[in-house]
């Protein structure tokens, strides 16, 4: 009637209507997912409607058959799974949120607006930053700030937008691949013990291949063009530098908690958003100091007339949490139930059987590069880590690799190109990005090769 590989009686679904339907109903959702450029409905929408019925549907088989108690369990675990990476996700955006709104891209973005570099320098300069901001900001804001330099210089040179934003949706999530801070995969293989923190960082070369590759083979399309320095500026408010070494402290706090005291990294970081908040106190309690030496720039009857009040505004860590990226972590919450009862049912394990067993580990995991350029790489990475095919550590980095780096194949393929696509509309498209797939492809298959290379 089922098995106990994990401690959990279990029946097998996978020939049963209720398998049909939950398939079924995962694969219409993941259609509503990616359709949502065009339907303009969040994505987490539909995933956590998903997630409620397919272990719905599983709990009225279980529950006649007297084993409610192993779907709740499974359920538990999930939830437990999902709990973690999220409060982990929910600091580090709470603190990427506090640096925008005391303007550190801001300045970053002023000074590369009025450095009066040529395009092909902005080319290289936008795409190099964006793959060593990326490992510790996430890929999507680090593309987003990039994209927005990229759109103040570049006008309405269409062919130089283009071309740089594909070089920065690369870099970005090259960047992410090679650091636990990167992607929320990486994040996932991390917190899930299959690869050590300072063992990602033997991706770093074969991650600065996948990006050079196509860079080098894009760089005589980009225009010789130096356009007009222009005199932006945009001075960080108070408190910008000391928030960016209370995030590295955080950083820290969690890999040594995870390292050293074999606690979950979460904690760590619960730990830093305390740093945070009781800098916060600080900045509410002196935030007279931005006020003007009487005063006068934050007085309330003049909020219409003063420009510098939202600076005078005293630091709120709450605002932060409120304006954390929730479509994401709650389209997480439906990846991570909807897959996870897609495994209870029992096709996790067919499809690791026929990926890990027939094709060879090394095939399955560059295959999962490429289905991640379609599909997420988050439910394709969850799905692996579900399935836990016994793999080397080489293997378990080729798929961090290829997962974090295969969907940059298409625009599509990441959060970073679908977020583009939307700010760069009409400059950078589905088929301009698709015409140097070829370019992209060929720093996939280099960064794979060099991979098993230097690290078996």
């Amino acid at each position: 009637m089922g098995w106990a590989s994990d401690g959990t009686e279990r029946i097998d679904l996978t020939g049963h209507p209720v398998g049909f339907i939950a398939l079924a109903i995962f694969v219409l959702a993941y259609l509503l997912v990616m359709a949502e450029e065009f339907l303009h409905l969040r994505k987490s929408k539909p995933v956590i409607i998903a997630a409620g019925i397919i272990w719905a549907l599983i709990a009225l088989v279980y529950t006649t058959h007297d084993l409610g108690h192993a779907a709740e369990e499974a359920v538990r675990h999930n939830l437990l799974e999902y709990a973690e990476l999220m409060l982990f996700l929910l600091v580090a955006m709470t603190y990427i949120n506090a640096m925008q709104e005391r303007r550190v891209f801001d300045a970053l973005r002023a000074w590369l607006i009025r450095s009066g570099f040529g395009f092909r320098a902005l080319f290289w300069m936008t795409g190099i930053l964006a793959f060593f901001i990326s490992p510790v900001a996430d890929n999507l804001t680090t593309a987003l700030l990039m994209c927005a330099v990229v759109l103040a210089v570049g006008g309405d040179n269409t062919r130089f937008v283009t071309l740089a934003c594909i070089n920065i949706v690369v870099a970005a999530n090259a960047g992410g691949a090679f650091s636990p801070f990167g992607d929320i995969t990486t994040l996932m293989v991390w917190q899930k013990g299959m690869v050590e923190f300072f063992e990602f960082f033997q991706l770093f070369v074969p991650s600065l291949v996948n990006f050079l590759v196509p860079a080098a083979l894009m760089h005589f399309a980009v225009p010789d063009v130096k356009p007009e320095a222009t005199s932006a500026s945009a001075p960080m408010r108070r408190g910008a530098r000391r928030i960016i070494l209370l995030f590295f402290l955080t950083i820290a706090t969690a890999v040594a908690f995870h390292n050293f005291l074999t606690l979950p990294p979460v904690l760590g970081m619960l730990t830093g958003l305390g740093y945070l908040q009781f800098f916060g106190f600080y900045l509410r309690m002196t935030y007279l100091r931005e006020c003007g030496p009487n005063g006068e720039f934050c007085d309330r009857g003049e909020l219409e007339k003063n420009e510098r009040l939202e600076a005078a505004q005293p630091f709120d860590v709450f605002n932060k949490v409120a304006k954390a990226e929730w479509d994401t972590l709650l389209f997480f919450y439906g990846v991570v139930l909807c897959v996870g009862g897609l495994g209870f049912i029992g096709y996790l394990g067919l499809a690791s059987e026929v990926m890990y067993s027939e094709w060879g580990p090394t095939a399955a995991n560059i295959a999962v590069g490429v289905i991640s350029a379609i599909v997420d790489n988050i439910p394709v990475m969850f799905a692996v880590l579900t399935m836990n095919p016994d793999m080397s550590q080489a293997q378990w980095l080729l798929v961090t690799l290829t997962a974090g780096v295969g969907g940059s194949l298409l625009s599509i393929g990441s959060a970073a190109g679908v977020a583009l696509m939307g700010q760069a509309r009409g400059k950078y498209t589905f088929f301009g990005h698709l015409k140097w797939t070829p370019a992209i492809a060929a720093g996939y298959v280099a960064s794979i090769l060099v991979h098993l290379w230097m690290n078996g």
